[in-house]
């Protein structure tokens, strides 16, 4: 039996060894860890090989399958919070909630603001686009309707600053517009055409796109198309607070220019800021011309004085510097108030 190995080719035995180390390989192919040591009597992975095999067992399309998803991943949750979080909510949502927030309006403005609704600081605060995140402040500044930068608590100096104004078409305040149904959005239509009416401005700016669907929505008795919307000024058939008059000579009034413009809110990102501010800024050239044609200067207009502040002033006088300057002050500033009494013809009071 030597003998026929000695007889062997070493050829043959090459292809014999070759064989066998062949059938190893194939059997590695499929296992965890590397064949055994020749010192060792048992098998140990190298760190190497250990990893390997961790990570193909991660990868593996079948492990992941098997696996429920579990509930602390960050990948899911928040985005089903977001989706939740949006959509109607109803009026008892915030019923808790007191909205300060008024209408700043006067007649024959050069333009009135029309937003959507309050948001929860807006109504909080009374003033209106209060949140930091809304751009209505920058934008109405960069486009040249206000000459300076105003802040939310300047909203009611507006009127008598820049002959400017603000309401919105649903007063009931909400986290974000998409809180409002269609319904109550189409239901504000009317009311904004009866101060338009009352108020009569030269124009209106629509702030956002939500709401001239709604005004185009009860006007036409259907969805406005793409073709049919546009940003900027609208064709004159669209003016709103149109008077007809049934009598002849009647106070007609062919309504205030609509001018459509994007939305403020930081919440919005369908456009960028460069391209809200190309669509504001064909508002505000228009503006600052009408402000300069009036003769409104840059710092504003001033702030009218009531007649009643001044006779509240001279009563101030009274209660404070007669026990100081005696009797005869008294007199004058008496005097001085009967003279305003006569003048702006108040009523009722008692200056004694």
């Amino acid at each position: 039996m030597s003998a026929d190995i000695v007889d062997k080719p070493v050829e043959a035995v090459e292809n014999q060894e070759g064989t066998s180390n062949q059938a190893s390989l194939d059997l590695e192919h499929f296992a965890y860890s590397t064949p055994t040591s020749p010192s060792k009597g048992r098998t140990r992975p190298t760190t190497r090989n250990a990893k390997i095999s961790l990570t193909a067992n991660l990868l593996s399309p079948q492990r992941k399958r098997k696996e429920p998803p579990s509930k602390s991943s960050p990948s899911s949750s928040p985005s089903r919070k977001k989706r939740s979080s949006s959509g109607y909510a109803p009026p008892s949502k915030y019923s808790h909630l007191v909205n300060r927030l008024k209408d700043s309006l006067a007649p024959n403005l050069i333009c009135v603001f029309i937003g959507l609704n309050p948001g929860i600081r807006t109504a909080t605060l009374g003033h209106a686009y209060a949140h930091p995140s809304n751009l209505f402040w920058k934008l109405v500044h960069s486009s040249g309707c206000t000459p300076r930068l105003c802040r939310p608590e300047e909203d009611h100096d507006l009127p008598h600053l820049y002959a400017l104004g603000h309401t919105n078409i649903v007063s009931r305040p909400t986290k974000d517009g998409s809180e409002l149904s269609k319904e109550e959005m189409d239901a504000g239509v009317a009311i904004l055409e009866d101060k338009i009416k009352r108020y009569r401005p030269e124009s209106v700016c629509i702030v956002g796109k939500s709401i001239w669907e709604s005004v185009w929505r009860v006007r036409h008795g259907k969805k406005i198309s793409t073709a049919e919307f546009k940003y900027g000024w609208q064709d004159p058939t669209e003016n709103m607070g149109v008077v007809r008059s049934r009598d002849k000579g009647g106070d007609d009034w062919e309504g205030t220019r609509v001018f459509v413009a994007t939305t403020t809110s930081g919440l919005a990102a369908g456009m960028r800021p460069h391209e809200k501010q190309e669509v504001w800024r064909g508002l505000g050239e228009w503006v600052a011309k009408r402000r300069k044609d009036r003769g409104i200067p840059d710092e504003g207009g001033k702030k009218p004085k009531a007649e009643r502040d001044q006779v509240k002033s001279v009563l101030d006088n009274l209660i404070i510097h007669q026990h100081i300057f005696g009797h005869l002050f008294y007199e004058i500033n008496l005097l001085k108030l009967r003279e305003m009494q006569r003048r702006y013809s108040l009523k009722g009071a008692d200056f004694r």
